[in-house]
């Protein structure tokens, strides 16, 4: 049996060296682990070696083949069949008794006369619209503006602007057929046509030639003139 003195005494000794014991088995267990993880636990592998080498591949084209499908025969013939034909056609005699004399003079009328028509060819007359030497205004624009007359009704409704008259001029000067490209309404428009049908041009000349021309010209209808010139 152990005595109290001596088992007191190792205790002691284990509570003085506990920490160091500890540490030590600290730093023996770092040393193991180190060493385990240093270990190369893989297989070695062997080196593969590539060569390369200097060979080419010649791809050849292949060409695609088409099957043509040949046009079906053409049907056969039918085959004839024979027919009993019965029927018996009779001899028919043609009477060639009659007497052709030659020596006669055969009277052909005459073929009838051809009949000359005469088509008369209408040769319209070209209009033109840009000519050599251009129609001139005789008294410019003022003398159409001295035989317009202001409607009424435009001037009760307070109407004012331009209306646009566009007509051909003949070989002689004369205004034809003058219509509004451009109205205001009011009575305007048809005043307009009236005053430039009375007017008189120069005629346009073409080669040295008076030819009809197609022609426009502005009327301006404007309250305060009509107003200033009453």
């Amino acid at each position: 049996m152990k005595s109290p003195i001596r088992y007191f005494r190792n205790q002691n000794l284990l509570k003085k060296y506990y920490f160091v014991n500890i540490e030590i088995g600290l730093i023996l267990s770092l040393l193991i682990f180190t060493v385990v993880f240093r270990i190369d636990f893989y297989p070695e592998q062997e080196e593969i070696e590539y060569k390369v080498t200097d060979e080419i591949v010649q791809v050849e084209e292949i060409e695609q083949t088409r099957q043509e499908t040949a046009p079906p025969p053409p049907p056969r013939p039918p085959v004839p069949v024979e027919v009993p034909n019965d029927e018996i056609l009779m001899d028919e005699q043609i009477d060639f008794d009659t007497e052709l004399n030659f020596s006669d003079r055969l009277d052909v009328p005459p073929p009838p006369a051809a009949k000359k028509e005469k088509k008369e060819e209408e040769v319209e007359e070209e209009i033109f619209v840009v000519v050599e030497q251009m129609p001139e205004l005789i008294g410019g624009i003022s003398s159409v503006m001295e035989n317009l007359q202001y409607p009424e009704m435009a001037r009760m409704a307070g109407i004012e602007g331009r209306v646009i008259v566009q007509f051909i001029i003949d070989e002689k000067g004369n205004v034809v057929d003058p219509f509004v490209v451009r109205g205001i309404g009011g009575g305007c428009d048809k005043e307009a046509v009236r005053a430039v049908r009375q007017a008189k041009f120069s005629p346009g000349i073409q080669r040295g030639r008076p030819v009809k021309v197609r022609y426009s010209i502005p009327v301006t209808f404007n309250l305060a003139k009509s107003e200033n010139s009453k």
